[in-house]
């Protein structure tokens, strides 16, 4: 039987924002293990400019980048749709080990099969120093963003 992750292709309005805020809340709950079943076996990424193949590969990255990436709190918004596919902005905000913090912009996007899970990720992201009192993301780490927290356009990012 094959795995179904809805919502599913083809994509409207409203499925598409279902889709989105899935995914935003899977990867503020930081298991890769779990992260990657939303994937293709063989799904392809270009993440910055690493190449990423597969869901072992998107396991040990997401497991590599929540080991450096700390305090992670993401925030995605959909631009586009089509059929398959869904095009978001996203901005997240992390600190290194040197309590650095960053809040990282970018765009995604994604391709889907007709199960509904992703076979194509291409992200394009930049990093913008900031300071902590900057920061806009407070809600508690590992969560899901709450329901009531301001979107990008609202925070004007």
């Amino acid at each position: 039987m094959t795995e179904q992750r809805p919502p599913l292709p083809p994509f409207t309005f409203e499925t598409a924002c279902q889709k989105v805020r899935l995914a935003e809340n899977a990867w503020n709950n930081q298991a890769p293990e779990k992260v990657a079943l939303a994937y293709t076996i063989d799904s392809q990424w270009r993440n910055r400019s690493a190449f990423i193949n597969g869901r072992q590969e998107i396991v040990q990255f997401l497991t590599q980048k929540w080991q450096t990436e700390l305090e992670y709190r993401l925030i995605k918004e959909l631009w586009a749709y089509t059929h398959n596919k869904i095009a978001v902005r996203f901005a997240y905000e992390w600190r290194n080990t040197e309590n650095q913090w960053f809040r990282s912009y970018g765009n995604e996007n994604w391709e889907f099969d007709e199960h509904g899970l992703m076979s194509k990720r291409f992200a394009c992201i930049n990093d913008l120093p900031i300071k902590e009192h900057e920061r806009k993301y407070f809600w508690s780490m590992g969560a899901a963003r709450p329901e009531d927290h301001a979107s990008l356009s609202e925070l004007g990012l």
